[in-house]
């Protein structure tokens, strides 16, 4: 629920901070929100569409844009002040954001943190499953690795505290939570969040055609599927076929 507070951040003169000598960022608010979001991707969207000189790279996050540039090529000062006119003619992000539909499986043998969250939780395994499919997610952000997602949109009785130590490496796909928010690993890895499910479906791989299957600004749910299921599509994904499901916006 965005608060007036957020609102107002949402709609305020972004800060302009320096990461080094070659790196921009411009940061439009503080929380994890979709109004902040939407100012990240459309400066995003706006500078990409006609990138000015000296620009490298734009990164975007929840709250930020890093623009990556070359000082020699483009002074600073000249860099805030062409983005100060671009966020002041941006209303709000009107993208091409997708809607995925990935299929989960949310049975213990792939789900290896479930029954351990629903005791923290305290709520049943299944309701777990039940609540996470239910909801529709927003892509904030892609990073940390490639391909990798990190959704809002958790229901509130599934919002738990990361784990105070991280765990010993999880599979590839696997869906998990902590800390208000939910991911999706496209490789094995450490974590420490709780995996309540995984996918069969590869976010990242580098021989297709779309090698990152989801962007910042889509919108995801889960469509849950049993074990049988999961190691048909699981093949299927295996021979470069996109077993998730997309809506245009």
């Amino acid at each position: 629920m965005t608060t007036q507070t957020d609102l107002a951040s949402a709609l305020s003169e972004p800060r302009f901070l320096d990461a080094g000598e070659a790196a921009l960022v411009v940061q439009f608010g503080e929380t994890v929100d979709p109004s902040v979001n939407d100012r990240v991707l459309a400066l995003d969207a706006v500078l990409r569409a006609d990138p000015p000189a000296g620009t490298r790279e734009f990164v975007p996050t929840y709250r930020s844009l890093m623009i990556h540039y070359d000082p020699l090529q483009i002074d600073r000062n000249a860099l805030v002040t062409i983005v100060r006119l671009m966020t002041a003619t941006i209303a709000e992000w009107r993208g091409d954001g997708s809607t995925w539909t990935l299929p989960c499986c949310y049975d213990p043998a792939l789900a290896e943190d479930i029954d351990e969250a629903a005791q923290i939780l305290r709520i049943a395994r299944d309701e777990v499953a039940a609540l996470h499919a239910k909801a529709t997610y927003r892509v904030y952000m892609c990073g940390f690795t490639p391909g990798q997602t990190y959704l809002g949109g958790v229901p509130d009785a599934l919002k738990i505290s990361r784990r105070p130590a991280p765990r010993p490496p999880h599979p590839a796909g696997s869906v998990l939570i902590g800390g208000g928010l939910c991911t999706i690993a496209p490789f094995m890895m450490p974590t420490g969040w709780y995996v309540i499910g995984q996918t069969p479906e590869r976010l990242y791989a580098a021989g297709r055609k779309d090698a990152f299957l989801i962007q910042a600004g889509d919108l995801l749910r889960f469509e849950p599927i049993d074990l049988a299921t999961f190691r048909d599509l699981e093949a299927r994904a295996a021979s470069g076929e996109v077993v998730a499901r997309k809506r245009a916006a």
